[in-house]
C-alpha cells in the first residue's frame, strides 16, 4: 500500500476498506468532540486548583498524593489470598483446572480453545509446571492497583518478571476512594501461563529460545511498576 508516489500512495489508502469505515469517526472525532472536550477540561483544570488550594487551607495535616499521571511508580506487595465473607476464602493462586472447570462451548466469556483442551487433558505444560504438577493461570497480591496498571510488570525480590497485573478483585473495585488491606487485591496472570501460551499453545518456541528463564526459590515478595495512564 505504501509503495508509489505519494499521490499514488494517498489514493491507495483512500481505496482502503478500513480507511474509509474509519475516517468519518476521526474527523468528527477531531473537529467536533475533541474540542468542545478540551474546551471543558480547560475551565475544570482551573477549578481544580482553586479545589486543592482549599482543601490544604481547610485540612492542613491531610495527607496528599500528587498526580502522578505519565510517571513511573512501583508499590510492593504479598501474594495473598483473602476472606471476602463469612467462612469463605480465595486461595492466591488460580490453575488451569479452575479454567476447565468455568469452560462452557461456545460461550464468549468462558470457550476455551479446542488445542488448549487437548494440551490440558495431556497434561502437556513442559517446564511451566507447579511442583505438584498443575499449571498455574493467575495469582492475588496486596498490591494497590488503578486504572492504567493493566499489563504492570510484577517482579520477585530477585527482580525476575514473575506475572502481569490486569485486574483487581470484585470486593476491591472501591480500593481508589477505600483501601482496606483485607480484601483488596490486584490479580496477575502468572508468567508461568504467559510461558505456556506462547511454547506450547502457539508453538513459538523460538520466542522462548530469546529468553533467559530463572527459577528462583523461595517466598515471592511481589513488586509491581504500576503504568498510569
Amino acid at each position: 500500500m505504501l509503495e508509489g508516489t505519494p499521490e499514488e500512495v494517498i489514493q491507495k489508502i483512500n481505496n482502503d476498506a478500513a480507511y474509509r469505515f474509519a475516517k468519518p469517526y476521526i474527523l468528527e472525532f477531531y473537529t467536533q468532540i475533541e474540542p468542545e472536550y478540551q474546551a471543558r477540561r480547560a475551565v475544570i483544570n482551573d477549578i481544580q486548583k482553586d479545589y486543592i488550594k482549599a482543601l490544604l487551607k481547610v485540612m492542613p495535616n491531610q495527607r496528599y498524593f500528587p498526580d502522578a499521571n505519565g510517571t513511573l511508580r512501583v508499590t510492593y506487595g504479598q501474594v495473598k489470598g483473602y476472606e471476602p465473607r463469612d467462612a469463605v476464602y480465595y486461595k492466591p493462586i488460580s490453575y488451569l483446572d479452575g479454567v476447565i472447570e468455568k469452560y462452557i462451548p461456545n460461550d464468549y466469556e468462558f470457550d476455551v480453545p479446542e488445542k488448549l483442551l487437548e494440551l490440558y487433558e495431556t497434561q502437556d505444560y513442559g517446564q511451566y509446571a507447579d511442583s505438584d504438577g498443575k499449571l498455574p493461570v493467575c495469582f492475588l497480591g496486596t498490591n494497590h492497583t488503578t486504572g492504567g496498571n493493566s499489563g504492570s510488570p510484577a517482579i520477585d525480590a530477585q527482580g525476575n518478571l514473575v506475572g502481569l497485573n490486569f485486574d483487581r478483585v470484585w470486593e476491591g473495585t472501591m480500593s481508589d476512594y477505600n483501601y482496606d488491606a483485607e480484601i483488596c487485591r490486584n490479580i496477575m496472570v502468572d508468567l508461568r501461563y504467559v510461558l505456556f501460551i506462547i511454547d506450547k499453545y502457539a508453538g513459538a518456541k523460538h520466542l522462548i529460545d530469546e529468553m533467559t528463564l530463572v527459577h528462583p526459590k523461595g517466598a515471592i515478595v511481589v513488586e509491581e511498576v504500576i503504568k498510569e495512564e
